[in-house]
Order: structure tokens, then sequence, then C-alpha cells
């Protein structure tokens, strides 16, 4: 099995985003509501893809020539902004490689301390990836509604 990771091609924009409600679907159902989910999941993808795309803070995971994760850092604010994995292959550490691919990159960018917004699902994933859990809040969701989560940080050391 091999898994290679790339930067997102702009194309990929709306597969990566398809990818992207599965996984809420599948992921975040242990932790909200079913009508939080289908509101998440309805919203169209955010303008500011496309900007981080083209920053080059977009890195796609691809295996058996599909795409099986991808991972989004907006630089300008010094915070990861997703990084989702096919719940088909999740179990696989394609999340952890897409996080340390997009933890390489913020150092690349000099960023030296990381912020995000995790869902209650993710925030284990997080924590094991050496991220801190500053305070649990409420994520007001492009969609207009509120989803319980947690504000979490971590310095990024040189390498």
């Amino acid at each position: 099995m091999t898994i290679t990771l790339r930067p997102a091609l702009p194309d990929e924009i709306d597969a990566l985003w398809a990818l992207r409600t599965v996984a809420v679907r599948v992921s975040c159902a242990t932790h909200y509501a079913p009508e939080q989910i289908a509101v998440w999941t309805a919203s169209p993808v955010p303008e500011a893809y496309a900007a981080m795309l083209a920053a080059g803070g977009a890195i796609v995971a691809m295996h058996d020539g599909a795409i099986a994760g991808y991972a989004m850092l907006d630089i300008n604010k010094q915070e990861v902004d997703a990084v989702f994995v096919d719940p088909a292959r999740a179990g696989l550490g394609i999340g952890k490689r897409l996080l340390a691919a997009l933890e390489q990159l913020a150092r690349g960018h000099g960023i030296v301390r990381l912020h995000l917004s995790a869902s209650l699902n993710a925030e284990p994933f997080y924590r094991a990836a050496g991220f801190v859990a500053l305070r649990e809040e409420a994520y007001a969701h492009p969609s207009g509604i509120s989803l319980a989560s947690v504000a979490m940080e971590k310095a990024l050391m040189a390498v």
C-alpha cells in the first residue's frame, strides 16, 4: 500500500469538498446531532479554499490513484483549516502524515505556532499529534450553526 502526498490542484476543490462531506457525516456522527451534521454538510465550498490552495496551503494524500485525504493550511491565519481522510481509508496513518506535512509546510513559511478549532471527535487526534487544548468554544460555522469545538495550538520546533 503506497500513500503519496502532493500539493492539491485547483480543479480538485470539488472532490476535496465531497470527501470532507463524507468524512463529516461518518466521523462526526458520534459527537454531533444529525440535524447539525445535515446543515454542516450542506454548506458550499468556502471561498477561502481557493485562496489557501493558490497560496500553496493544500496537501492531498493519494492511495490507489484516488484522493484518500487532504489537509489545508491558512498561512495568513497560521491555522490548520482542515484535515480530512476518506472514512473507508481510516486507520492507515493518512491523517498523521497529512498533519505532519502541514506542519512542515507551516515551518517553511516561518510559522512557529499553529492554531486550530478541533471538532469534538478530532480533538484526541490533534492531542496525540502534540496540540494542546486551550479552551472549549462554540465554532460559528459559515452555515449559521454553532458547533461545539476545542481551540488548540502547537508550538512548532525547528527541524
